[in-house]
């Protein structure tokens, strides 16, 4: 089986080819011509309707949803065919045009007759069978779209929860099927309790702009200049190109959101480079996979579920940042520390200094780190909203694009102002409204049908039922730690299984209203809790057997994808350990700690990455033993549970361990 997975994956050629493969984000419609630059403009108006809707609108906040989601089923059907297969240029099906039609239209006709809605159609018995009718066809041609650019996962969680919820309310004395019905479709599309419930209300408040903002990021050339920034810190070290792609990759998958596109995009630079130092083909994909998709638990920007985890809990969201901090940098850690420890087991060297980036011409171009600088300075001084501190983000992105805008156009006309640079600004603007519309279909798709899951669990009370029976189960174990340790594994496995093949910020959506309140129930700190899901959501994308971005690295690697999944999953090891220990002690998240004990929980955590990290590869100066590497493991996860008595133990078991390996001689270690 393998074998034949691995033929598969080695079929695409280009990064296109793969993304198309793996990421159904980038398995669109093939536009050219007139089409094409139409479809362009309705997308980048579509941008600016959204940064205008967000900073200025004064509409009821109905009417705006409604306006919201009729634009992103016109732009989604445009977008993405019924199959990845239908991809004739300048084709769509007249099926699709009558969905997509009916579907925009349904939201279209609840956004001018909302007075109407809100003076006549006051509940499920005022409605009449054409508005029942117009909010069946709204919802089921969203749940098409989200089919088309999220995947089947969570519309059978969503179908699961809405036969559910059609049961239920039968099974109730004196309903009819009309009554059930109707009720069902007031609650999901004509209040703010179904589709256009709190993740959709956030995706248009907040992250719709922070993805205009990664767009325009991108095109200033900062992965490119990360990617050398990272070349020149760390190029010339032992496996110097492996850890290139751990910070590249944690930087890159920080400002794009995606797990799988940055996979490719820095991977068809970082992968090779990889292999050619000797590094093997199924480590290079895997290290590349794991530092991408940790990118979206990298703060300031941390992807979109970030703002989501904010509305949730009720915390301002550069708090939230704040949290993520330690948990990121020993994720990344971890992945750094193998890295390093797997070339010094294989005696690799790094790329010689004289082929890298020199830092101070690099140095020259530290101002394309001017919006984030500035967004991060924003939001932790409180200055702006969340909204406005993204606008004026753009802005600067527009700023700082300008010098190379300069440069070009001097290169190619000998002037340093043509009209050419006018022209290639105005390019870069259109550009990035473009694919920052674009983007933001598939996050509007996946928020919606989380409503959908929402709106089911409220109207049957499903989640005090499901708190209930976990409470039970849990008090039938005798053992407290036992029980909720059980309660945490089998929420990791939701997590993991619902996000197979899901986006980051779907899953999470779905977890934060099932999950995680059964784990704050049982006594898990809500912050930690939200966290908690917001974690193994992410790693499903590196978990086989679903591993998208291990696959799509592997593709790249042309290696076995299990292999590759396997190596990703252990090369994340943190991101498995670092959730069940900040769900049973939160202090990890350095909650209301001082700076003292923040310094602290640092540095012990730190130490303990590294002895779990050497446990794992079995080698520091020279092959492990056994019994070193159970000590390390050991030590390693007392360190990172906070605590001074596991502190001072840990210490012991790993310094035990890593004694004999560091007192050895060169000579020996060979």
């Amino acid at each position: 089986m393998g074998m034949k997975q691995t033929a598969t994956l080695e079929q695409p050629t280009g990064g296109e080819d793969i993304l198309r493969q793996f990421d159904r984000e980038s398995a669109t419609r093939v536009w050219t011509g007139i089409p094409a630059r139409v479809i362009r403009y309705v997308m980048s108006a579509f941008s600016v309707y959204c940064i205008w809707s967000t900073l200025f609108s004064t509409e009821d906040l109905p009417v705006r949803l409604s306006t919201f989601l009729g634009l992103i089923l016109l732009m989604g059907y445009l977008t993405y065919p019924i199959r990845k297969s239908h991809v004739r240029p300048n084709t769509m099906p007249w099926y699709d045009i009558v969905i997509m039609l009916l579907g925009a239209g349904a939201f279209f006709y609840f956004r001018f007759n909302y007075t109407a809605f809100v003076t006549v159609y006051t509940s499920a018995s005022k409605l009449t069978p054409f508005t029942i009718a117009l909010g069946v066809v709204g919802v089921l041609a969203l749940a098409e779209l989200c089919r088309r650019c999220v995947g089947l996962p969570i519309l059978c969680v969503a179908g699961a929860l809405l036969i559910y919820t059609f049961v239920n309310l039968l099974s109730q004395p004196d309903r009819t099927f009309s009554q059930v019905l109707a009720r069902v479709v007031y609650t999901l599309f004509y209040t703010t309790g179904g589709v256009m419930a709190t993740p959709i209300q956030v995706c248009l408040k907040f992250i719709a702009v922070f993805i205009i903002f990664g767009a325009f990021l991108e095109r200033t050339g900062i992965a490119s200049f990360f990617i050398d920034m990272a070349n020149s810190l760390a190029g010339s070290s032992s496996g110097g190109p492996a850890k290139v792609a751990v910070i590249s990759s944690a930087l890159c998958g920080m400002v794009s959101g995606s797990s799988v596109g940055n996979t490719v995009t820095t991977g068809s630079v970082t992968i090779p480079m990889m292999k050619k130092t000797g590094y093997r083909p199924e480590f290079s994909a895997a290290v590349e996979a794991a530092a991408s998709t940790g990118g979206q638990i990298m703060p300031p920007i941390m992807g979109a579920a970030a703002f989501l985890m904010a509305e949730n809990t009720g915390q301002k969201y550069g708090q939230i940042a704040l949290w993520a901090i330690l948990p990121a940098v020993l994720y990344f850690g971890g992945i750094f520390l193998s890295v390093h420890l797997e070339a010094k087991k294989l005696g690799l060297s790094g790329i010689p200094r004289e082929e890298l980036p020199r830092f101070r011409v690099l140095a020259k171009r530290i101002y394309l780190l001017l919006p984030l600088v500035l967004l991060i300075w924003l939001v932790s001084t409180n200055l702006r909203s969340l909204q406005w501190s993204a606008s004026i983000a753009i802005l600067a992105s527009i700023v700082v694009s300008l010098p190379a805008l300069f440069t070009e156009s001097r290169e190619e006309t000998g002037k340093p102002i043509s009209a050419n640079t006018g022209k290639r600004l105005w390019e870069m603007i259109f550009g990035s409204l473009e694919a920052g519309g674009r983007s933001c279909i598939t996050v509007a798709a996946a928020c919606s049908m989380a409503g959908v899951i929402a709106g089911c669990i409220t109207v049957t009370g499903l989640a005090s039922g499901l708190i209930n029976g976990v409470i039970a189960v849990s008090r039938s174990i005798p053992i407290p730690m036992l029980s909720t340790l059980i309660a945490l594994f089998l929420t990791m496995l939701c997590c993991i299984i619902l996000g197979m093949g899901v986006p980051t910020t779907a899953n999470y959506c779905i977890m934060a209203f099932t999950c995680a309140p059964i784990l704050i129930q049982l006594g898990i700190d809500k912050i930690a809790a939200h966290f908690f899901v917001f974690y193994f959501g992410i790693v499903a994308d590196i978990t086989p057997p679903v591993a998208l971005a291990a696959y799509a690295g592997s593709a790249i690697a042309k290696s076995d994808p299990m292999k590759t999944g396997l190596n990703a999953t252990r090369l994340a090891i943190a991101a498995f350990l670092v959730p069940y220990i900040f769900a049973l002690e939160p202090s990890l998240l350095l909650m209301n700690e001082g700076l003292g004990a923040a310094v602290l929980g640092i540095v012990t955590a730190a130490i303990g990455m590294f002895g779990i990290a050497a446990a794992l590869e079995g080698f520091v100066k020279a092959p492990m033993q056994v019994w070193q590497r159970v000590l390390c493991i050991a030590g390693g996860l007392l360190l990172i549970y906070p605590g001074i008595l596991t502190d001072v133990i840990g210490v012991v078991l790993v310094g035990a361990a890593i004694a004999p390996q560091l007192l050895r001689k060169p000579a020996q270690a060979a």
